[in-house]
């Protein structure tokens, strides 16, 4: 695990790159993470945020911790996944999801429950509150997709998206990050989330679909610009 001292990590950035060392087998089951406040030097990073991200790889099923003793690894990684994972792109990472996400959103209306919507609710509002903080609005909407395919209660797409969110961990996706969410593109993000969001309240599967791909497209085309700067 190397260090970004040069760039701000937020805790969903952390969980990635971790999620990544296990992936790629540099972290195997039964290891043991170094403590968080080596951590927290080594991605230059608040222990608080170390600590959100631990959390939220034991959520996922990556990691346990033991409270007195660490926190150990407990995923056994799919020798498969991680060189489509190292070797993807930001324009594939959302080619991919343009294939996924308008369909996650029809299988959202068909099983997902209040409680799932109310989660979508508040991580809205938090992306809402980071107009001018790129990292912390990234963290969010990264949790907002989870939700969103958490909602279909189909593993497999779960654990797909969980794929996908492997490759927000690579320098091009985190140098893109910085090119391309200013204000206005987040604001813009947050009126599409809103809009998927009470489709899906509603039960309203093309609609949901149909923001969701227009999202899509609204992010691609930014990349698409950056990726020509």
């Amino acid at each position: 695990m190397t260090a970004h001292a040069e760039q701000k990590l937020g805790a969903s950035d952390i969980a990635a790159m971790v999620r990544r060392e296990i992936s790629k087998g540099n972290l195997q089951l039964h290891d043991r993470l170094q403590p968080e406040r080596v951590l927290a030097e080594t991605y230059g990073a608040a222990r608080g945020t170390v600590r959100k991200a631990l959390n939220l790889l034991e959520d996922e099923g990556f990691v346990e911790i033991r409270p007195g003793s660490g926190t150990y690894v407990v995923h056994k990684p799919d020798d498969s996944s991680p060189a489509a994972i190292d070797n993807a792109t930001p324009l594939e990472l959302m080619d991919t999801r343009f294939a996924l996400e308008p369909h996650i959103c029809r299988l959202s209306v068909l099983h997902g429950r209040r409680a799932d919507f109310d989660k979508m609710e508040t991580l809205c509002t938090r992306m809402e509150q980071c107009v001018e903080d790129p990292v912390s609005f990234s963290e969010a909407d990264t949790h907002f997709h989870r939700a969103l395919a958490d909602s279909t209660r189909n593993g497999l797409l779960i654990w797909i998206i969980d794929q996908i969110a492997n490759v927000r961990s690579q320098d091009d996706w985190t140098r893109m990050r910085h090119l391309t969410l200013d204000a206005a593109t987040i604001n813009q993000y947050n009126a599409q989330h809103r809009q998927i969001l009470n489709a899906l309240r509603t039960r309203e599967p093309e609609r949901a679909a149909t923001i969701m791909k227009e999202h899509l497209e609204t992010a691609r085309l930014s990349l698409t610009r950056a990726s020509e700067t």
